[in-house]
C-alpha cells in the first residue's frame, strides 16, 4: 500500500523529474505507464478487496430481498442518480475553472474521473488535487489547487450545515446527548470560528486566512453562485439516494427521521479522516449506530452503505482508470 501511494503522489514528480534529465523517450514513456499501471491496480485491488473480505455483507439475505423487490425501473431511477451524483460535481469543476480557461463537460468528466481513480487510495483524497493539475501547465497548478479546494469546500460546507441540522433533529427526538452538552458544543464552535477570524492577519508559511479570503473574493460571484447552487443539487442527489435506497429494503421510517439519519450520519463520517476505498466502512460504523437507535438492522446498513459506495465510487473509478491510461503527458508540459 505505501508503494502504491507513493506512486500517487509522485506522478507529477516523475514526469516532471523526467522532462529535467537526460533520459531516453522509451525510459521516460515506461515510468509513466508504470505509474499509470499502479494507480489503476491499486484502485482495483482495494475495490475488490473491500467487497470480497467485507464478512459483514450477507449476500444471501441481499439476494433474497432484491428477488422480492426487483424493479427495473427502481434500478434504473438509483443509477440515474448515481450518475447525476457525478455529474453535478463535473458541472461544479466546468464552472469553476472558467477562471483558468473555458473547457468542455467532456474534459471536465475526463478531468473529474480521473483524478477521483487517482485519489481513491490517498487520505481525504488529496490525490484528486494532483491529478486534476496534471491537466494543466505547471504555471497554473497552485490555481488548480486552490480552485479543487472551492470545489471541495463548498460540498464539505453544505455537509456541515445539513448535518448539524440533522444531528439537532435527531438528538431533539432520541437525547443521545444533553441539551448541555449541545450548547458547550456550539458555544465552543463559536468560539473557534470568532478566533480564526480575529487572527485572519497572522501568516503561516506565507499564507494566511486574509490573502485566503481574498484570492476566493477575486472569483466572480456568479461562478460562486453557480456553485453553490450545484453542490446543493449534489448534495440533495446523494442524500435522496440513500433515503430511497432504504425504502428499497423495506425500511419504513419518517421522511424527516430517517433523512436527518442520513445527514448525522455524512456529517460526522466526513469529519473523520479516511481513505476513498475505506469510505464506506466508515460510513457504514457511523450509520450502524445511528440506525440502531431506530431499530434497522445492522446488515442492511451495511449493504446500503456499501452499495452507496460501489455506486458512486467504484462505477466512477473504473470509467476514470480509461482516462489515467490514455493521460497524455504532453498536457503538462
Amino acid at each position: 500500500m505505501s508503494n502504491l501511494l507513493i506512486a500517487t503522489f509522485s506522478h507529477s514528480q516523475i514526469v516532471y523529474f523526467c522532462g529535467m534529465i537526460s533520459i531516453p523517450h522509451k525510459a521516460k514513456q515506461f515510468l509513466v505507464l508504470l505509474v499509470k499501471l499502479l494507480v489503476v491496480g491499486g484502485a482495483f485491488y482495494f475495490i475488490y478487496d473491500q467487497l470480497a473480505n467485507n464478512n459483514k455483507l450477507d449476500w444471501q439475505k441481499f439476494i433474497a430481498l432484491f428477488r422480492k423487490n426487483q424493479s427495473v425501473v427502481g434500478i434504473a431511477f438509483i443509477l440515474l442518480l448515481s450518475v447525476l451524483n457525478r455529474y453535478f460535481e463535473i458541472l461544479k469543476w466546468q464552472n469553476l475553472v472558467k477562471v483558468i480557461r473555458q473547457i468542455s463537460v467532456g474534459e471536465a468528466t475526463k478531468q473529474v474521473l480521473a483524478a477521483l481513480t487517482a485519489g481513491i487510495f490517498t487520505p481525504n483524497g488529496v490525490g484528486e488535487y494532483a491529478g486534476k493539475a496534471l491537466y494543466y501547465p505547471k504555471t497554473e497548478a497552485k490555481k488548480v489547487v486552490f480552485l479543487n479546494l472551492i470545489c471541495n469546500g463548498i460540498q464539505m460546507i453544505l455537509t456541515v450545515i445539513y448535518g448539524v441540522f440533522g444531528l439537532l433533529y435527531f438528538n431533539a427526538k432520541f437525547n443521545v446527548i444533553t441539551t448541555q452538552t449541545v450548547a458547550v458544543l456550539f458555544g465552543g464552535f463559536i468560539i473557534i470560528l470568532i478566533v480564526l477570524f480575529s487572527i485572519k492577519k497572522i501568516k503561516i508559511k506565507g499564507y494566511s486566512i486574509e490573502k485566503l479570503l481574498h484570492k476566493i473574493n477575486e472569483i466572480p460571484k456568479s461562478i460562486h453562485q453557480k456553485n453553490i447552487l450545484l453542490g446543493i443539487c449534489r448534495y440533495i442527489v446523494f442524500s435522496h439516494q440513500y433515503y430511497f435506497l432504504f425504502l428499497a429494503f423495506d425500511v419504513d421510517l419518517p421522511y424527516l427521521t430517517l433523512m436527518a439519519t442520513v445527514t448525522s450520519v455524512y456529517f460526522l463520517a466526513s469529519s473523520l479522516p479516511t481513505f476513498q476505498f475505506l469510505d464506506f466502512a466508515v460510513k457504514g460504523s457511523v450509520a450502524i449506530y445511528f440506525f440502531g437507535k431506530l431499530g434497522v438492522n445492522e446488515w442492511i446498513v451495511v449493504f446500503i452503505t456499501t452499495l452507496m459506495w460501489f455506486l458512486n465510487v467504484v462505477l466512477p473509478v473504473i470509467l476514470g482508470s480509461y482516462y489515467v491510461l490514455n493521460f497524455k503527458t504532453k498536457t503538462t508540459e
